[in-house]
C-alpha cells in the first residue's frame, strides 16, 4: 500500500477513526490496534517483511521490560577504592 494510492486513502481515515473514536479511554487497546494496523499497512505492500517487523517488535518490547525492571530495582554504584 503506497501513500498515495486509493486503499492508503480509505485505510487512514478508517484507522484513524477507529483510533480515536472507538478505542478512546482505553490506553491497552489503543495500542493493540496501531499495532495491528501497521501490521496490515506493512503487510499489505509485502507480507515477508512481516517476519522483520514481528522480529523488531519483540525485540522493542523485550527491551522495554529490561529497562522497567532496571529502573525499579535499587541500582547502587560500586564504592569508589583506591
Amino acid at each position: 500500500m503506497l501513500f498515495n494510492s486509493f486503499a492508503f486513502a480509505l485505510f487512514l481515515p478508517a484507522v484513524f477513526i477507529l483510533y480515536w473514536f472507538v478505542f478512546q479511554r482505553n490506553l491497552k487497546w489503543q495500542n493493540f490496534f496501531i499495532v495491528v494496523a501497521s501490521y496490515v499497512f506493512y503487510g499489505w505492500w509485502d507480507w515477508r517483511f512481516l517476519i522483520l517487523i514481528a522480529f523488531t517488535s519483540f525485540c522493542s518490547w523485550g527491551s522495554g521490560l529490561l529497562m522497567q525492571l532496571a529502573d525499579n530495582k535499587d541500582i547502587t554504584p560500586p564504592p569508589l577504592t583506591r
